[in-house]
């Protein structure tokens, strides 16, 4: 009897000390990725700006700015924010694997606050050229360092969830500078702007570090105190903190020269992928409708204040991502995909329809005045159910381990190269060939996406690593 007492005695013990009994807390972890995140709603108010503006940046003619702004140079103004945001994506990994991603992070808000001071004060158009690119700079910085915080310090079974928090509080952020963009003047929008990343450094300056981070340079003590902050005391790290330590080993014994990676042909498709995908995300227009979605509503005509149809624009993108949210582990990758590209395209080709009306037959168009938002609304949710979020998922799910920081900084360039060349060329292609040339051109590059889609991307759902790479490697 005795024996026996004491053998369940130590069997309690071992299952409340445990890994797999004691169960982590949660509450740390969506703290720390929620507080990592008001980078993207910082990042959000950047990108939200320019519609703010106005129609061509008619805003700025007044006061406080008073500079007259010619059309191009509104479309620089609202394009080197993305140019900025492509410099960074490769140095912030760098700056990540250096410093850390908490520090890199909270470095970010330095040149945040110069671009913002020079966009406050700006008395010519050429400190709002550099007070934008400074600002792309923050905020495509962000967009790579903290879903790469919140993926290193989440447990698998909440990561999903915590990882689409960066594009939820991207869109909080889009739509929060409509909102006050339609109530206040240009400046004064700016100073809250300039003062969301200050808010962000105060609160994130107290969460820890990413325990990946600790490990990687070896210091296996501090990556154990950052787990313990983020599982809770009575949690038992070890065992975790072993997985991550025999993933990274594994990792570094794999390594191999670039040229070798791309004998794979697993790594070759998966590079096809990711590229195609972030080539038909922008060549989507998508840019163009949040940028200048004021300047839309504008040329559709006056039944609706184009910034308060902004407002719901911004609204809309928030219900695309929780949508995506509830569904991607349940419907798939690819069936989400498909029909978000299939929906933009046919909203892309309605919208050219409508302005075309407009532009030659105004007496039809005045009839169907509300065409345009709702069209425009059905756009932004499709585009934020599947092609908004899923490629930069499927960029950790496509790609093996040591490949995958080369891939995400490249494909992160990419996407902003293609969307300053989006949203710098808007204006001349609707000078050349009108709105309604200009959504059919993005119309028919959708077209084009949905034949990639249908037929070079694998599902994803629910498959292991290994799993996907032998489907790629067939």
């Amino acid at each position: 009897m005795t024996d026996k007492g004491i053998g369940i005695s130590q069997q309690t013990l071992v299952s409340n000390t445990g890994h797999q009994n004691v169960r982590a807390k949660k509450m740390p972890q969506y703290i720390a990725s929620l507080s990592s995140t008001l980078g993207a709603l910082a990042a959000g108010m950047t990108l939200g700006w320019t519609s703010s503006a106005g129609s061509d940046g008619i805003d700025f003619h007044k006061d406080p700015y008073m500079l007259p702004i010619t059309p191009d140079e509104f479309s620089w103004i609202g394009s080197l924010t993305t140019l900025g945001s492509a410099v960074v994506c490769i140095p912030i990994g760098v700056l990540a694997d250096l410093v850390g991603r908490k520090y890199a992070m909270l470095m970010m808000v330095v040149p945040f606050t110069l671009g913002w001071l020079l966009i406050i004060c700006a008395n010519s158009v050429l400190l709002l050229y550099i007070g934008r690119f400074i600002t792309g700079i923050s905020g495509g910085g962000f967009c790579i360092a903290a879903p790469m915080y919140t993926a290193e310090i989440a447990e698998s079974d909440i990561r999903g969830s915590l990882g689409n928090y960066f594009q939820l509080l991207l869109c909080v952020g889009i739509l929060l500078s409509y909102v006050l963009g339609s109530a206040m003047n240009m400046r004064i929008l700016s100073i809250i702007s300039a003062i969301v990343p200050l808010i962000f450094f105060a609160i994130f300056v107290f969460m820890p570090e990413s325990p990946i981070y600790y490990l990687k340079k070896g210091n296996e003590e501090a990556a154990r105190q950052s787990l313990i902050k983020l599982r809770g005391a009575h949690y038992n790290v070890d065992d975790e903190l072993q997985s991550h330590k025999e993933a990274l080993d594994k990792t570094g014994a794999q390594k191999v020269s670039f040229l070798t990676m791309f004998k794979s042909r697993a790594v070759v498709r998966g590079f096809i992928i990711a590229y195609g995908l972030m080539i038909f995300q922008q060549l989507s227009g998508v840019n163009t409708v949040i940028f200048y979605s004021s300047d839309i509503f504008t040329k559709a005509g006056k039944s609706l204040n184009p910034k308060y149809a902004s407002i719901i624009v911004g609204v809309m993108q928030i219900v695309g991502v929780f949508l995506s949210t509830l569904i991607v582990d349940r419907l798939g990758r690819r069936i989400l995909l498909l029909a978000s590209i299939i929906l933009l395209f046919l909203t892309s080709f309605i919208l050219g329809v409508y302005f075309y009306l407009s532009e030659n037959k105004p007496d039809i168009s005045e009839e169907i005045s509300w065409l345009p938002l709702v069209v425009v609304c059905v756009f932004i949710i499709m585009f934020n159910l599947g092609f908004g979020p899923i490629p930069w998922m499927m960029l950790g799910e496509i790609f093996a381990p040591e490949v995958k920081g080369m891939a995400a900084s490249s494909a992160g360039v990419l996407n902003w190269i293609l969307a300053f060349v989006v949203t710098k060329f808007y204006t001349d292609l609707k000078g050349a060939m009108d709105a309604s040339g200009t959504f059919w051109l993005y119309a028919g590059f959708s077209a084009i996406g949905i034949f990639f889609v249908y037929f070079l991307i694998p599902e994803t759902k629910g498959k292991s690593l290994d799993e996907i790479q032998r489907e790629l490697n067939r």
